[in-house]
């Protein structure tokens, strides 16, 4: 990538001018002597169509992993009657739920391959090798054979395929939210990153959506024999989608920099030791693994604090709320997933306001904000839904959906800003994925569990949810507010070349008289 002059130039060769059409990211280099303080660092002046099309396309991949992933707990019921037939309804359910788990218990592994692999070879490759995976495991489990046909074999095939889809996830959110921030300007991180989780809300949406259209066309008998496995096929041409949008990107401006410092620097320098991030041997996988766990492992921690908090209010309300409605308070199934639908919705179109505020008063005051809502509001929601009136679960849902949504909104702008460029990808996977694992896609299991240990006691999902939120509430004090500031090991980043020449002036020291 070229760097280029504060100072038009017009002698600016062809080949120069062809890569900044092709990558539409100008590298605004700043004259050591004009900025003492800045010294040779760039400040990346973005182009904001480009921008939203990085944004757009992360997004949209995102949504289709989550779709494929929504599925599985959208028809978790269906699916333990077709691959767990024997014993109770409550140990079919929980046989379901137990195989949904056990692609969280890969993810962290998935993680750790992926996550330091797009530290060493890019973010765009990673993220199209786990969209194919996670397309062909959902296709998968849309192939096996029920237990009547083949016995045993099918919720072996079943695992064999969630384990497909946990591994390839492991490397989803922490490369597509990474991917957003070292693409979106400093002051707009939160807001583009805000779509983030629109995508992932409108995956779900949209496995809700075709999940509730089937089981109001086709009938509970149909979709036991074999309606189940529409959403399922659906996958394949999805995923081809998917792959397509994110082949179509170019790397991020952040890692294009670091690629840039890495590949000009001096090898035989004696600064470059292999505790120099950028010495070739610290691209190697083991030792960027090595390197999060032994330097970064307070940040990694506070990570996986924060990631657990969330994810638990996040499963519980979009992944088990339709189960509670149906199974535990006999509610109808359509009406369940109706109520989360309308709930969904309303979240999507919240999150970029959302955005916004975060980019404003910071990450710190709405993280607090929603950790506070449940903490606060868990009991009272779970006590209007467990009226069973359609206006109190709406309620109910509600108060809950509106916590979540302060998450939602400044979570995939905060994540990233606690780790350095080199090894942010990995570092984010790792702990990201590690608390999905062992909180938020247990939170199914672990609350199904914990209720028929206390005879159905129906607040029990809000005592957990308070539980977490605590934790969660911990984390945020002992986080730094990142919001408006360049990413740690990246250049500032702006929307415009007058607010690169707005950030000179402001660190350009004031003459003396």
């Amino acid at each position: 990538m070229p760097h280029l002059s504060t100072e038009t130039s017009h002698s600016t060769p062809e080949p120069d001018r062809a890569a900044r059409r092709r990558h539409r990211v100008l590298f605004r280099a700043i004259d050591r002597r004009r900025n003492p303080r800045l010294r040779r660092t760039d400040i990346t002046v973005t182009d904001e169509p480009t921008v939203r099309r990085a944004v757009k396309a992360a997004a949209l991949g995102n949504a289709m992993e989550w779709f494929d992933f929504g599925i599985y707990s959208y028809l978790a019921l269906t699916i333990g009657k077709v691959f767990f037939p024997g014993g109770s309804p409550t140990a079919s359910l929980l046989s379901s739920f137990a195989t949904f788990a056990v692609a969280f218990l890969v993810r962290p592994l998935g993680g750790a391959y992926f996550g330091p692999l797009g530290d060493r070879i890019g973010r765009k490759k990673v993220l199209a090798l786990t969209m194919i995976m996670m397309a062909l495991g959902t296709l998968g489990i849309g192939l096996i054979p029920s237990y009547a046909s083949i016995g045993l074999w099918s919720p072996a095939l079943l695992i064999l395929f969630r384990l497909v889809q946990g591994f390839s996830t492991g490397g989803e959110y922490g490369g597509a939210s990474t991917f957003i921030a070292e693409y979106a300007p400093d002051k707009k991180r939160g807001y583009f990153g805000s779509f983030l989780e629109m995508g992932t809300l409108i995956g779900y949406t949209g496995a809700a959506g075709i999940v509730l259209l089937l089981n109001t066309t086709l009938g509970p008998d149909t979709m036991l024999a074999w309606g189940w496995r529409i959403p399922f096929l659906v996958a394949g041409p999805l995923g081809l989608v998917g792959l397509y949008l994110r082949l179509r990107l170019d790397e991020t401006p952040a890692f294009q920099k670091l690629e840039s410092t890495q590949t000009h620097a001096p090898t035989d320098s004696p600064a470059r030791t292999e505790e120099d991030p950028s010495h070739p041997s610290a691209h190697a996988p083991k030792r960027k693994l090595g390197e999060i766990l032994t330097r970064h492992w307070p940040t990694l921690v506070l990570c996986i604090a924060l990631v657990g908090a969330y994810n638990i209010t996040d499963y519980m309300l979009l992944s088990y709320m339709p189960t509670y409605l149906t199974d535990t308070l006999d509610y109808d199934e359509t009406h369940g997933l109706l109520i989360l639908l309308a709930t969904m919705v309303v979240l999507i179109c919240l999150l970029p306001a959302v955005g916004r505020l975060n980019d404003r008063y910071g990450r710190k005051p709405l993280l607090t904000a929603g950790m506070l809502g449940f903490l606060v509001l868990a009991i009272p929601a779970f006590l209007l839904v467990k009226q069973g009136s359609l206006l109190t679960v709406g309620c109910g849902t509600a108060l809950l959906g509106l916590s979540l949504l302060c998450l939602l909104g400044t979570m995939s702008a905060a994540l990233p800003a606690l780790f350095p460029t080199n090894v942010r990808y990995g570092s984010l996977s790792i702990g990201y994925n590690l608390a999905v694992s062992l909180f938020g896609g247990t939170t199914p299991l672990v609350i199904t569990a914990l209720m028929d240990t206390f005879d159905k006691n129906v607040m029990v999902p809000a005592y957990y949810t308070m539980g977490a939120a605590l934790v969660g509430v911990i984390a945020v004090a002992c986080m730094k507010e990142t919001a408006q500031q360049p990413l740690e090991g990246s250049p500032p980043s702006v929307s415009t070349k007058e607010e690169a020449l707005e950030l000179i002036a402001s660190q350009t020291p004031e003459p003396r008289f």
